[in-house]
C-alpha cells in the first residue's frame, strides 16, 4: 500500500509519564447544539454535552475521509463501527493515498461537499501543515500523555506501530538477531518498504537496521553499512513489497510496521512477524480535523470516537499500539497479555525514533550513499 511509504519518522513521542483523571477537557457546558457553529468548537462542552455533539453531527450525516484502507491499523473496523453507533455515513476515499496526498484533497477539493473532514497523518506532513487544521480537545484529553498533543489540539498522536521483520516460516527461519539476515537461508528474500530517500517505512527500516548495528537515530551510518553487506551476500531483493508479493511468496521477508506485517498473514498464514532485539523504532500518526471541511460536527464526533475506549481498542485489535494504552491499562480495559501482543514484549522505555534534525541528517546521509548501494 502505498500509504505506508510515507509514514513520519519525526520526533519520538513516548507512552510514558503520569496520567490524570479522564474528561478534562469536555464534560460541561449547557450551550444549544443547534446554536453552535461547530467549526469554531474546541471541545465538547462548546455543543453542552456530547448528546448534543451526536445530535448535530446527526444532522450532517456524513463524514468524509481519506487515506484509511480497510486493513490498515483496523480502520476497517473502526468506520464500521462509527457508522454503527452514530448512524452516520463514512465516505471513504484513495484509501491507499499517502499523508501528502492527504492534504493536497484538502486544497483541491476545498469549498466542495466532498472535501476530507478529517486527517490521518504521518508527523512531519502534519507538522507542515498545521494551518489547515482546527484545534480541539476530546473527552478523553488528560489520559493522552503531553509528548503526544499539541497543547490546543491542532493534532493529537493517536496509534503507533513497531518496526518489525516480518518473515514466510515456510521459506526461511525466525531471524533471532541482525546478522542472521546476512546468512545463506536469506539469499535473494530480504525486503525492505521502499526506497528510504522517500518512503517512511523504508527509511525507518534502515534506522531500525542502525539501532541494531551499533548506530542510532542521530547515526544510520551503520544501517547503510548492513545493507551493503546484505547487498553483497546475495539477500537484499529489490521488490517492493505488498500484500499481493508477500501472499505469493515473492517477499519472504520484508522489513515494516507491525500491523502491516501482522495483517500480511491474513492470505499467508505462515507468514510471521517478530521485533529483533535491543530498541524498537517507533512512528506515530497524527489525527487532525481539517478548519475548512465541510461536515465539522461530525469531525470532532470522529476524534471523540477515536480517542473513546472503544476506539483505542479498535486498533488494538488492528495490532497498533494506540496513544492512550496506559490509560486503558490502568482502567483494566486491556491486559498486560494485550499490549504484550501488539509490542512484542517492548515498553515506552525501549522505543526510539529520530528528532527533526536527526530525521534531516539520515536524509542528506541517504541522499549520499542509497544510490550507489543500489546500482
Amino acid at each position: 500500500m502505498k500509504r505506508h511509504h510515507l509514514l513520519a519518522t519525526a520526533a519520538l513521542v513516548a507512552l510514558a509519564g503520569s496520567l490524570t483523571a479522564c474528561g478534562g477537557s469536555g464534560d460541561s457546558g449547557n450551550a444549544d447544539s443547534g446554536s453552535v457553529d461547530a467549526k469554531t468548537a474546541t471541545s465538547v462542552s462548546a455543543f453542552g454535552s456530547m448528546d448534543q455533539l451526536v445530535e448535530a453531527a446527526k444532522k450532517e450525516g456524513e463524514l468524509n475521509v481519506v487515506a484509511l484502507p480497510d486493513d490498515w491499523a483496523n480502520y476497517g473496523a473502526i468506520k464500521k463501527g462509527f457508522e454503527d453507533k452514530y448512524g452516520i455515513t463514512v465516505n471513504s476515499d484513495i484509501p491507499d493515498a499517502s499523508s501528502a496526498d492527504e492534504i493536497k484533497a484538502a486544497k483541491d477539493q476545498a469549498g466542495t461537499d466532498t472535501a476530507p473532514d478529517v486527517f490521518d497523518l504521518g508527523a512531519a506532513v502534519a507538522l507542515a501543515n498545521t494551518d489547515m487544521f482546527a484545534p480541539y480537545k476530546v473527552s478523553t484529553w488528560d489520559d493522552i500523555p503531553e509528548a503526544n498533543k499539541e497543547s490546543t489540539g491542532l493534532w493529537v498522536n493517536d496509534y503507533t506501530g513497531i518496526m518489525s521483520v516480518g518473515y514466510d516460516s515456510e521459506k526461511v527461519p525466525e531471524p533471532k538477531a541482525l546478522d542472521d539476515l546476512l546468512g545463506a537461508d536469506y539469499k535473494g528474500k530480504v525486503a525492505i518498504n521502499g526506497d528510504p530517500t522517500q518512503a517512511g517505512a523504508a527509511f525507518a527500516a534502515i534506522g531500525n537496521i542502525s539501532v541494531a548495528n551499533g548506530g542510532s537515530v542521530s547515526d544510520f551510518g551503520p544501517g547503510i553499512d548492513f545493507m551493503q553487506k546484505l547487498k553483497d551476500a546475495g539477500n537484499f531483493l529489490t521488490v517492493d513489497p505488498t500484500p499481493g508479493t508477500i501472499a505469493s511468496g515473492e517477499t519472504p521477508v520484508v522489513f515494516d510496521w507491525s500491523y502491516n506485517n501482522v495483517a500480511a498473514a491474513k492470505d499467508k498464514p505462515s507468514f510471521k512477524t517478530t521485533v529483533l532485539p535491543g530498541k524498537a523504532y517507533v512512528s506515530f500518526y497524527n489525527q487532525a480535523i481539517n478548519k475548512e471541511g465541510p461536515n465539522p460536527a461530525a469531525a470532532r464526533l470522529w476524534q471523540e470516537y477515536i480517542f473513546s475506549d472503544e476506539g483505542q481498542k479498535l486498533f488494538l485489535e488492528g495490532n497498533a499500539v494506540p496513544v492512550r494504552a496506559d490509560a486503558l491499562k490502568k482502567a483494566g480495559a486491556v491486559t498486560e497479555a494485550d499490549l504484550n501482543a501488539v509490542t512484542f514484549g517492548t515498553t515506552s522505555a525501549d522505543w526510539v525514533s529520530p528528532t527533526t534534525e536527526e530525521v534531516d541528517t539520515a536524509n542528506a546521509l541517504l541522499k549520499e550513499r542509497w544510490s550507489a548501494l543500489t546500482k
